[in-house]
């Protein structure tokens, strides 16, 4: 795996024995056996301290590979997860010693309260935490990162969190959206690149404005696209894809 950037230091929580060990003495060889991951600017994800890193995502696979970028800069991987998650027995207490950060996918007070919360854990103990703002696998058609949802902002905000954009383009050659994984051949090139970091706040951004959130989702969506056509080449539609407006649900079928 190569780091266009250099070698860097590995951070505190990474060299400190955790559960995340042993998980990436699995993760890790097994996904090199299927994907070459070349990173470009490696030194935009902050070494010490708390951050919410925001990736496209157009695969099933492609969480494996962000994981991995992450472990390889001398972070610790992790990602937000349902907050209905955490509520069931031993998978609950998997994601909190994973250090997970559950999400509500309503927009009611405890929601807000919530993410709160969460911000302030990523905080206090320094840690970065995966959220990928489209919320689900892109519906575009051509894979560009499709409209955004305003959770990675709003955790960025209420904590005044470094908010990281990255694109990574490959994956789909592993594992097309929807489709099975490809055995063969093996170790495809996957190109990453991670962009300049956003502080929504300094923006006029505001957790209690959701006009604001908006607007700042639209920029982050902006930086990820514009990663993306650098990896790939091509320009990105100029109207990012709305699955509402083609009758498609989360799942990415029509809707009856």
């Amino acid at each position: 795996m190569a780091v266009a950037s250099g070698r860097r230091a590995v951070s505190r929580e990474k060299s400190r024995p955790s559960v995340f060990w042993p998980l990436a003495a699995v993760v890790v060889p097994l996904t090199g056996i299927f994907a070459k991951i070349e990173i470009e600017d490696a030194d935009k994800l902050p070494r010490e301290g708390a951050f919410v890193l925001a990736p496209n995502h157009y695969s099933n696979f492609d969480p494996l590979v962000v994981a991995v970028v992450v472990w390889r800069l001398g972070r610790a991987p992790s990602f937000m997860a349902k907050e209905s998650l955490f509520r069931v027995p031993v998978l609950g207490a998997a994601l909190r010693a994973t250090g997970m950060v559950p999400v509500s996918r309503s927009s009611s007070a405890s929601a807000a309260r919530d993410t709160i919360r969460g911000s302030e854990q990523l905080v206090e103990h320094g840690r970065g935490v995966i959220v990928y703002p489209e919320g689900t696998l892109t519906r575009d058609p051509d894979l560009w990162p499709m409209r955004g949802k305003t959770g990675a902002v709003r955790l960025s905000i209420a904590g005044d969190i470094p908010l990281v954009p990255m694109a990574h383009w490959g994956v789909q050659e592993i594992m097309p959206r929807y489709g099975k994984i490809r055995l063969w051949p093996l170790r495809r090139r996957v190109r990453v690149v991670l962009g300049d970091p956003i502080l929504p706040s300094e923006h006029g951004a505001d957790v209690s404005r959701p006009s604001t959130l908006v607007a700042a989702t639209d920029v982050l969506m902006d930086r990820i696209s514009g990663l993306l056509a650098r990896l790939r080449g091509g320009t990105p539609p100029e109207q990012r894809w709305n699955p509402s407006a083609h009758g498609q649900t989360e799942t990415g079928r029509l809707e009856s």
